[in-house]
């Protein structure tokens, strides 16, 4: 097994032709290991950044792209609540199931648009902040740059990436506990690969140069994620 480079086999996950009900299986373990592995944590973590140099009583306006079933918008939505923080967020995902999804499961005000990230409307009002979480593994290492000059140019006052550590033992222990748990032949098959489509803290910082980025932190997190956080 080699985890010196980016693998590049495509995940199942990427296929247009997944039936709804296997979909949804993965959509919901995927918040169910993002709420027990830290990936909702990192997401958090990267939202309190920006609201920390946030004005008082500003309306806060955050977009996700790649927002899947909306589980990290959802997390968001609660953590602003808690701060008493109005907000306005949007999704953005290119399959109409995954919209779907997130809204049957939403108990805040979230917008989705259905569609391409590139096409995802800013032009009227940039929102403050955008992220992704565990979206940039599924793009080559050109059209990251694209999406990071993209992120740079529709964002207000920046973004952040919450992505996979490609490292041995993460790929050895997801693949070790979907194997167990897991009810979802998605979920065995890209969870692991996911990983090795991960990153190493050179290759972003080899990315980030690429895009012409200058002002930003990464920041490594349990259990084998980056935190990356651009400001304009």
């Amino acid at each position: 097994m080699n985890f010196k480079t980016r693998s590049y086999t495509p995940e199942l996950l990427d296929n247009n032709d997944i039936p709804t009900e296997d979909l949804y299986q993965n959509l919901r373990e995927l918040d169910f290991i993002n709420r027990w592995l830290g990936g909702h944590k990192v997401v958090l973590d990267g939202v309190r950044a920006f609201l920390k140099k946030r004005t008082k009583d500003q309306r806060v306006s955050i977009m996700e792209i790649g927002s899947g079933g909306g589980d990290n918008l959802r997390e968001t939505g609660i953590l602003l609540n808690k701060k008493k923080i109005p907000y306005q967020l949007q999704g953005v995902d290119l399959k109409e199931d995954c919209v779907q999804f997130a809204l049957s499961q939403q108990n805040i005000q979230v917008s989705y648009q259905i569609c391409d990230y590139r096409l995802a409307d800013t032009k009227k009002k940039k929102p403050h902040y955008i992220f992704n979480s565990l979206f940039c593994h599924h793009f080559t290492d050109p059209q990251l740059v694209r999406m990071l000059r993209w992120l740079y140019q529709n964002s207000e006052k920046g973004f952040f990436i919450a992505d996979l550590h490609r490292h041995v033992l993460a790929y050895y222990s997801i693949k070790w506990l979907t194997r167990l748990f897991s009810k979802s032949y998605l979920v065995k098959n890209d969870a692991p690969l996911s990983v090795l489509r991960g990153f190493s803290r050179k290759e972003w910082e080899y990315l980030l140069q690429q895009a012409e980025i200058k002002n930003y932190s990464i920041q490594w997190k349990w259990a084998f994620r980056w935190l990356i956080i651009v400001e304009k």
